[in-house]
């Protein structure tokens, strides 16, 4: 896609600093004179020569009329900047988010686990007694550097007993039955030999196989056996919902924009509740695939294309509300989203080696284990997102831009 492919209109507005930042393309305005933008109820109206703009907005955000001014311009772009007013009791995930399955299992109550790809039931009916956050990705790391003594825990697996649900920042752990040998299928992962290509001496677990568990329906990966009664399954890979009405999986919603969701709401999660904002999403080799930091998530956006959708690629994993830039434009919704940065870490992406090193050696940085294509996918909707924005917005310093959806 072109740097200009679907330009035209981009608005973020930032609720808890109470302020906005509009930008047109040139082609939708030539002059700041050409724009007027006022508050409407609930909503945003955005005057140009193509035609009247409107965003509508969550309750208890409104304009504050006549604080929209001038902006530097930056090379074929147009710049507003604005203050808002926020109620102080809006929701500051907006939009009302209902966030990862980590925050949303209850004991005593019947799941089904179906697959992501397929939707087809790959778990029924599991009520757990028990639902227990394991120790976050670096207690390895912090045990050796409080203890004084060898880790008492380094050949200690984590396992569920029955009848429990242990939670992972990217997985679930919960114990295999019966059931399981009609939905899924079990493999042996290639033997990889890191050693190989003059690797030093230091790389951990040279040609660790793994036993990989898939969907049987359509072979979809879902995740591994840790141990002969014990699944690991991705959040990524996996939807998990109540028992009750549940006769028909909804297959609808995008493969992209799951993904997206389901990875913002758990940054927002983790930096909430552990305050953690860098994360090093990466396979299960134990290797950074993408460095990643969580800047806010209390941004609400939008974006209008200057071309007809038909010709706009990728429409699905860019910012909400996408539309054609035209006279009789229908109202669009400001989405909540998550702004990062990132900072892909192969060896044929990455140009900054400095900075991944860095990270890899800090402490403060958190893994996030997914599998391998699932760290692809991911890649390919931060991308995505990055080429729709205003080529002003594309990157900061090292790292590019990108927003994603609650």
């Amino acid at each position: 896609m072109g740097e200009n492919a679907g330009a035209g209109v981009f608005l973020e507005l930032r609720k808890r600093l109470q302020s906005g930042l509009l930008v047109l393309w040139r082609d939708v305005a030539k002059s700041y004179a050409e724009v007027r933008v006022t508050g409407g109820d609930s909503s945003l109206h955005i005057r140009t020569p193509r035609g009247l703009l409107i965003v509508e907005l969550p309750a208890g955000v409104s304009l504050v009329e006549g604080s929209c001014r001038e902006a530097p311009e930056r090379g074929d772009e147009i710049h507003f900047r604005m203050r808002l007013n926020v109620d102080q009791h809006t929701d500051d995930t907006g939009n009302g988010a209902l966030g990862s399955v980590m925050e949303r299992l209850q004991v005593q109550e019947s799941y089904c686990f179906h697959c992501q790809s397929c939707g087809t039931r790959v778990l029924e009916e599991r009520v757990f007694k028990r639902v227990l956050p394991l120790p976050n990705g670096n207690w390895s790391s912090l045990v050796d550097d409080w203890c004084c003594h060898p880790d008492p825990f380094a050949n200690l697996k984590l396992l569920p007993r029955a009848e429990d649900c242990l939670l992972g920042d990217t997985h679930l752990l919960v114990p295999r039955d019966r059931g399981c040998e009609e939905t899924l299928t079990q493999e042996l992962s290639p033997i990889t030999n890191k050693m190989a290509d003059g690797q030093n001496q230091d790389t951990p677990k040279p040609n660790r196989r793994r036993t990989l568990v898939s969907c049987k329906s359509c072979t979809a990966g879902l995740g591994e056996a840790v141990a002969p009664g014990t699944l690991k399954l991705y959040i990524t890979e996996v939807t998990v919902r109540p028992s009750v009405g549940d006769s028909q999986f909804d297959t609808s919603l995008d493969r992209s924009l799951f993904l997206e969701q389901t990875i913002a709401a758990r940054l927002v999660e983790l930096s909430s509740s552990q305050s953690m904002f860098r994360f090093s999403v990466q396979a299960s080799d134990g290797k950074a695939f993408i460095l990643l930091w969580l800047l806010n998530s209390d941004s609400l956006i939008a974006s209008f294309s200057a071309t007809p959708l038909s010709t706009v690629r990728g429409d699905a994993v860019t910012s909400p509300g996408r539309r054609q830039c035209s006279e009789h434009q229908s109202p669009t919704k400001a989405g909540s989203a998550v702004k990062v940065l990132y900072l892909p870490c192969s060896p044929s992406a990455s140009t900054h080696q400095d900075v991944v090193d860095t990270w890899e050696k800090d402490i403060g940085v958190h893994p996030l284990d997914l599998p391998l294509t699932t760290c692809q996918e991911l890649l390919l909707v931060l991308t995505a997102s990055t080429s729709c924005l205003p080529p002003s917005l594309h990157s900061m310093n090292s790292y590019q831009v990108a927003y994603m959806r609650l």
